[in-house]
């Protein structure tokens, strides 16, 4: 007796199923804290208050609530946004890495990578306009003046000769009077050279910041603690700071920084939206 295939066993098998535990759950993206969150709570577990973090990371105490409040408004656009980011993270203790990539996914991705800034040629200053040497003209005035009255002196007595030999026969012959010499066109003074352009008072420091590519924001401080300039530096402009010991510097966007150091340029390669602390004191450029 045959034993047949029953009709459940024509019927076609159900597909398998993939295990859930492989595809990634948004549950653990919806229960992660915010950045302001996170950054506020590391804070507060390191024991620090919103002042003694914009102390140590220069951050202004507005941003910095701002930022834990998750409003990014106040950085000035997504490069600043990333370079506060990172800031702060350090200074409570969390993976700046992580915090930023979480960012860039809550507002629109990181934006594609862009070319290396190239290094810019060391800023030449125009040498002053020279101003006309009016001693030379004068001089010039002058022998011309005297060479037209020898000349005149000189055409009278060859007239005075001519009528005297009409009257009593040919005169000795007069030696010529030699005319006068046109004055040699004054040579300019050199250009000045690379040194002179770069010359500075060696008692002082001496800091020039251009923004060349990019605006960035910077801060400047004198040896006591006085506030030079807090601001945004826009693209093209320049602002320039001395004291007579030190200045201390914080750049919000290096990589858009042309940096001279008491009349040398500083040639450390910045990145575009790093955020740099730097001193400078007397002599040759040096991180304080």
């Amino acid at each position: 007796m045959s034993i047949g295939n029953s009709p459940e066993d024509d019927r076609p098998s159900p597909p398998s199923t993939v295990s859930d535990a492989s595809v990634p759950s948004d549950t653990e993206a919806e229960d992660r804290p915010s950045i302001g969150r996170a950054l506020q709570q590391a804070r507060i577990d390191a024991g620090l208050t919103v002042e003694e973090v914009s102390t140590s990371t220069r951050v202004r105490i507005p941003i910095v609530h701002a930022i834990e409040e998750d409003d990014f408004s106040r950085c000035g656009g997504h490069v600043y946004a990333r370079g506060h980011i990172r800031t702060l993270a350090r200074a409570v203790g969390l993976d700046p890495a992580r915090l930023v990539e979480q960012y860039d996914a809550e507002h629109g991705g990181r934006p594609s990578p862009t070319p290396a800034a190239p290094l810019f040629e060391a800023e030449r200053i125009r040498p002053e306009r020279r101003r006309p040497n009016w001693t030379a003209a004068m001089v010039a005035a002058i022998v011309v003046v005297i060479g037209f009255v020898g000349f005149t002196m000189v055409n009278g007595n060859d007239g005075d000769s001519r009528r005297t030999q009409v009257a009593e026969g040919p005169a000795p012959a007069q030696k010529a009077t030699p005319k006068p010499q046109p004055p040699k066109p004054a040579v300019p003074p050199p250009a000045p050279s690379e040194s002179a352009i770069a010359a500075v008072p060696k008692d002082k420091v001496t800091v020039k910041l251009t923004a060349t590519d990019d605006k960035s924001w910077i801060s400047a401080k004198a040896s006591d603690g006085k506030l030079l300039f807090d601001g945004l530096l826009l693209k093209g402009d320049s602002k320039t700071f001395q004291d007579d010991e030190k200045i201390d510097l914080i750049l919000g966007n290096a990589g858009a920084i042309e940096l001279f150091v008491n009349g040398k340029k500083v040639e450390d390669q910045f990145e575009t939206g790093q955020v740099e602390r730097l001193s400078y004191t007397k002599g040759d450029p040096q991180v304080g």
